[in-house]
């Protein structure tokens, strides 16, 4: 039992073999899913590849990347998405200090807006990070009582602690199993049991045996063995826990 909390399945590079995906995915051992929103379009296509499949779950949200879209009429479109029972999460939102396709004030804009509907409709906050780490401590400081994630948590130790004080689970992707990434597998070491989580990020961020290859659901399993080795325990237990830790977080039924 394995749970991929943050996959794009949806993206165009699954058109000529989306089911044959999902059915690898469902060999590989995963059992549930949670397919992110970007903006408008990917939201709703994310609910829609969901309603077809029990195991998998939608978020709706709209990147940092275009913030600079995150308008009234948009904001509506995923508020609305965000109240459906289905929707286990507000998300993806966050800072993008790398790429900046957006501008420093409309990401910020746009993450308070996310963040504010998640404890509204009290459901998880799905948030990205690149680059912004102080950005982003400052601003979730603005909204006590958050339940979120760190998606695809790509920083070292010293990072997490104002994160896992605020109770925020940390999810690693494929990055754990890359050779020079010392700093990001101390960290999941470090991560409490009750917080750690497990993720593709697909299409993006194959782990090392297929990297520079399309990544997708089933090659989390290479995630979770190189975090159980690391933490010393079995491949099985570290499933069972990220899978019963996505539940807690995700809340779906």
């Amino acid at each position: 039992m394995i749970t991929d909390t943050h996959a794009h399945v949806w993206w165009s590079d699954f058109d000529a073999d989306r089911e044959e995906v999902f059915a690898r995915a469902q060999a590989a051992g995963v059992s549930r899913m949670v397919l992110v929103g970007t903006d408008v379009e990917s939201s709703r296509a994310a609910f829609a590849l969901a309603r077809e499949r029990s195991w998998v779950h939608p978020t709706a949200g709209i990147h940092p990347h275009d913030a600079k879209d995150c308008d009234a009429r948009a904001r509506s479109i995923i508020r609305e998405l965000c109240q459906q029972s289905e929707c286990v999460a507000v998300g993806e939102s966050g800072l993008d200090w790398f790429k900046q396709h957006s501008t420093r004030e409309v990401q910020l804009e746009a993450f308070h807006w996310h963040a504010a509907l998640a404890c509204e409709l009290d459901k998880p906050l799905v948030i990205h990070c690149r680059d912004a780490h102080e950005s982003l401590v400052e601003a979730l400081a603005e909204h006590p009582g958050l339940r979120a994630v760190m998606h695809c948590y790509s920083m070292g130790v010293p990072e997490l602690a104002p994160y896992l004080e605020r109770g925020l689970y940390i999810s690693f992707s494929g990055v754990v199993t890359y050779p020079r990434n010392e700093a990001n597998r101390a960290a999941a070491q470090a991560v409490p049991a009750d917080r750690l989580l497990v993720e593709t990020d697909c299409p993006f961020l194959a782990p090392q045996s297929t990297r520079g290859k399309r990544n997708e659901p089933a090659f989390v399993r290479e995630t979770v063995d190189r975090i159980a080795r690391l933490r010393g325990v079995s491949f099985e237990e570290l499933a069972h826990t990220t899978s019963a830790n996505a539940r807690a977080l995700f809340r779906y039924g």
